[in-house]
């Protein structure tokens, strides 16, 4: 007796449910039509079941991944009321993906609940004061929203940080999170390959540092903490990779040997990329500011750009001695109005230093939350500009916010900057007749001999003085040999030039004194037997004869009533108020200023006898060269300005590309190994196409649709016959074609004749358009995975990838397998194609079988790949 015989099925076939019911039932119905194949309705597969352990993971990797963007908007903020906002949008954000994911809702569908939750939580999140009761969102709320995705960008840019939060700006950081956490959450939960879901993660990571501030916070914990996230995060998503749901026997311990070397590989790159982190944080700190966005809209200021103001303080005075060069308006009593504070000597001029962060060069942006720790008294100064030209700001006390009017109120405000540690302001643009600000600003208090009697000098570091006459170390030391405390060594300096000197200007009518406060002038002045001078002069020396001693000193050049005009509403600041005084810094009260210029009635009575130590120069005086520069501030700040347009214009255009070519060297890192990967994978094809023997050529057609099959997730084998692989290919992209192909290819290789020219140009030709119709179905995504798979390349190395079986094929063939009965009947691979890789549950598979011998009968016909 004979068997009976089991038809053939593709492996398949033979794991659907319903193919021992549909064999049946075609042989019962003997050869009665069969009905045409339908499609089911376009319903969107059930998606893969995730473990809790894979959601716990994919939740905690992608909520402190964007975390490290969220905190890194901490210098951009002024407080951390921003971190409502933020992590508002990132929770909400992580939300929607998970229920877009459950749902299995499309990018339409996700995109505008992304939209809906923006309007809903935006107004109270971003922007409380305009909602009802900080929670309800009203016209006003959902208008700024959206005028906010478009303007919030150019606001927050152009705000000098830290910004407030309560003028809109927590719409962007609100935007940001909200739409990353999406992205992010939806990419790690629907796509196999974590990976595709640090883009989004990045690209958050990009933006926070272009809006950010060039000086960030923890720049290094940052970039270290992100990667070794993304690393673990990797890892163990490939260590929980499924494996195969069977394996052939002898193939067990080798696939347990894959993957503990994958998990000891990934473990060792997670401890070497942390011990990097730890070794390089450090010293891998950036030593000098970054450039961000912001500087290239607000460029940097470098007020060491204009020439010292001290050095127009003769011209000044002797051109507007009545003119009212500006009003102030609310002064209080005994106030001083600030102009320029300079703590730098080169021998020729007193300037600004250029030290960095915390000297008198330090100037930043203006901005609405300045000296937050000024303590005095509160004042609103409101400032008229009148004949002042230039671009230092007057200004008094610790200025808190500047607020400017008038027509050019825009510019000013743009190019307004302010140095908290010297409290003084600069405006960029230029200061011109017709210019108003008001000022709110804290009048500290000046504190008496007594208070400072039990203080030190503050512990600051100061620039090196240089050119200073060597005389003046052994004066100073002479001077302060008999004071006992810190304050009775500067009494004793400032005395010594006060009660010891003259004042004189050098105008006409007055007595001979030279402008200036260069080395040699200020040797005159100290070796002189009647010293000589004004405050240009006088705080000069006393700055020098402090700094000799160890004492930090400064001198400042600003404005104050006299005596008799002191507590008036509105003071005019002329040339007759210009002063320059110095300031002396105590470790508890600050900087305390002192006058060492004689009082102005204070003359010398004898002019002829002023100058016994250097007779000569009054012979040589008229016009002394230093003059020239200062009669004509304006002209030289004028050209300057000029200059200073062409340069930043030139510093602009080098910046932008600087930026173009930085982002385009990035985008080619990035693009590397996909252009590596398809110029490898176009040279082997190339070289299959050109092989030297005919059979060679026709071999390599073969080969190459194998390997594009395998990188579309084909299952093939290595070492298979290429009928084996025409089965699993057939089964996986439904594809008759292949089986034809495969006998042609074993007729050209082992026939008694070489293929000819046009032969092989055909079977290539075939094998592209097989090739070409792998894709359709499969999504971008699929495609390009497809392209950029590296397992074909690594097939026949040390570094091949584990085989895979049918428990992996591609779905999308699943899908087309389920969509069309008629391919039950299909062709199928050979026997051992079959029985390459036994199904997960054998005795299940085994009980279909005999159903199928018990209640179906052969089909009448085979193809040949089926029969042999």
């Amino acid at each position: 007796m004979s068997a009976p015989v089991t038809p053939l099925t593709s492996r398949a076939d033979a794991s659907r449910p319903d193919a021992s019911r549909s064999s049946g039932a075609d042989a019962s119905r003997a050869g009665a039509p069969r009905p045409p194949a339908s499609r089911p309705a376009a319903s969107r597969p059930a998606p893969e079941p995730l473990s809790t352990r894979r959601w716990i993971l994919d939740l905690s990797a992608v909520f402190v991944l964007l975390l490290i963007p969220v905190v890194g908007f901490w210098p951009t903020f002024d407080g951390a009321r921003y971190l409502v906002a933020a992590l508002g949008g990132v929770f909400l954000g992580m939300a929607l993906g998970v229920v877009g994911r459950l749902l299995r809702w499309g990018v339409l569908v996700l995109s505008a609940a992304t939209i809906v939750v923006y309007f809903l939580f935006g107004a109270a999140l971003a922007l409380p004061n305009t909602t009802v009761a900080g929670v309800i969102p009203t016209l006003e709320s959902l208008r700024l929203l959206a005028l906010g995705v478009v303007t919030s960008w150019k606001q927050l840019l152009t705000t000098i940080a830290p910004v407030a939060t309560d003028d809109g700006h927590l719409i962007v950081p609100f935007l940001l999170a909200l739409v990353a956490a999406v992205l992010t959450t939806s990419l790690a939960l629907r796509l196999r390959s974590a990976a595709w879901a640090l883009i989004p993660a990045a690209a958050f990571l990009a933006v926070e540092i272009a809006l950010g501030t060039s000086q960030p916070a923890v720049p290094v914990i940052q970039g270290v903490v992100f990667g070794l996230v993304a690393v673990v995060w990797l890892a163990v998503r490939q260590a929980w990779q499924p494996q195969a749901a069977a394996i052939s026997v002898g193939e067990g311990s080798a696939n347990r040997s894959a993957g503990l070397r994958r998990l000891l590989m990934g473990g060792a790159v997670v401890v070497v990329a942390a011990m990097i982190g730890i070794a390089t944080s450090g010293v891998a700190a950036p030593s000098s500011p970054r450039y961000v966005l912001r500087d290239v809209v607000i460029p940097p200021f470098d007020i060491r750009e204009f020439p010292s103001p001290l050095q127009s303080y003769r011209a000044y005075v002797r051109d507007f001695p009545d003119e009212p060069l500006f009003t102030v308006s609310g002064l209080p009593e005994g106030a001083r109005v600030r102009l320029a504070a300079m703590d730098a000597y080169n021998g020729t001029v007193y300037n600004v230093s250029d030290s960095g962060a915390g000297s008198s060069s330090a100037f930043a942006p203006a901005r609405t939350n300045m000296s937050a720790d000024a303590e005095g008294t509160p004042a609103t100064l409101h400032v008229e500009i009148g004949a002042f030209e230039g671009v230092w700001m007057p200004d008094a006390g610790a200025v808190r916010s500047v607020t400017f009017d008038g027509g050019r109120a825009d510019d000013l405000r743009r190019t307004a900057h302010y140095n908290e540690s010297t409290s003084t302001g600069v405006v960029t643009a230029g200061l011109a007749e017709g210019d108003e600000y008001t000022l709110e600003a804290v009048i500290p208090e000046v504190p008496s001999d007594e208070a400072l009697a039990d203080q030190s000098f503050a512990p600051l570091t100061l620039p090196e003085q240089q050119g200073v006459p060597e005389d003046l170390a052994d004066l100073a030391s002479k001077t302060v040999a008999e004071a006992t405390t810190p304050v009775e060594q500067v009494r004793a300096l400032q005395q010594m030039l006060s009660e010891g000197g003259y004042f004189s200007h050098g105008l006409a009518g007055q007595p001979l004194s030279r402008a200036g406060h260069g080395a040699e002038r200020i040797s005159t002045l100290l070796g002189s037997e009647q010293m000589v001078g004004d405050d240009e002069q006088y705080a000069t020396a006393m700055a020098l004869l402090s700094r000799e001693v160890g004492i930090p000193a400064r001198v400042v050049m600003g404005f104050y009533p006299d005596e008799d005009q002191a507590g008036q509403g509105v003071f005019a600041a002329t040339g007759d108020t210009l002063h320059a005084w110095v300031e002396v810094a105590f470790a508890d009260a600050g900087w305390v200023p002192f006058d060492p210029t004689p009082p102005e009635d204070q003359v010398p009575s004898d002019q002829t006898t002023k100058p016994k130590a250097d007779p000569k120069p009054q012979v040589l005086q008229p016009p002394p060269p230093p003059q020239e520069p200062v009669d004509l501030p304006p002209t030289v700040a004028d050209d300057r300005g000029s200059e200073d347009e062409n340069a930043f214009d030139a510093a602009l255009l080098w910046t932008i590309i600087s930026i173009g070519v930085g982002l385009l060297g990035l985008l080619a890192v990035l693009l590397a190994p996909f252009i590596v990967v398809g110029a490898l994978k176009a040279a082997r094809r190339n070289k299959r196409r050109q092989a030297e023997r005919a059979s060679d050529r026709i071999s390599g057609g073969w080969d190459e649709l194998v390997d594009r099959a395998s990188d579309y997730g084909a299952p093939v084998r290595p070492g298979a016959t290429r009928q084996e692989d025409a089965g699993v290919l057939t089964a996986a992209f439904a594809e008759p074609r292949v089986a034809t192909l495969a006998s042609r290819a074993d007729l050209e290789v082992f026939g008694p004749t070489d293929p000819t020219p046009a032969d092989i140009d055909a079977f290539w030709t075939q094998v592209d358009e097989i090739v070409g119709g792998m894709g359709k179905g499969r999504s971008v995504w699929q495609r390009l995975g497809a392209r950029l798979s590296i397992r074909s390349l690594l097939e026949g190395t040390r570094f091949a990838l584990p085989p895979r079986t049918r428990a992996t094929a591609p779905r999308s063939a699943k899908r087309t397998a389920k969509a069309e009965p008629s391919v039950t009947s299909a062709p199928a691979a050979t026997p051992a194609a079959t029985n390459d890789a036994p199904p997960a549950h054998p005795t299940r598979r085994a009980s279909r079988r005999e159903r199928d011998k018990t209640r179906s009968a052969p089909e009448p016909s085979r193809p040949a790949q089926e029969t042999e």
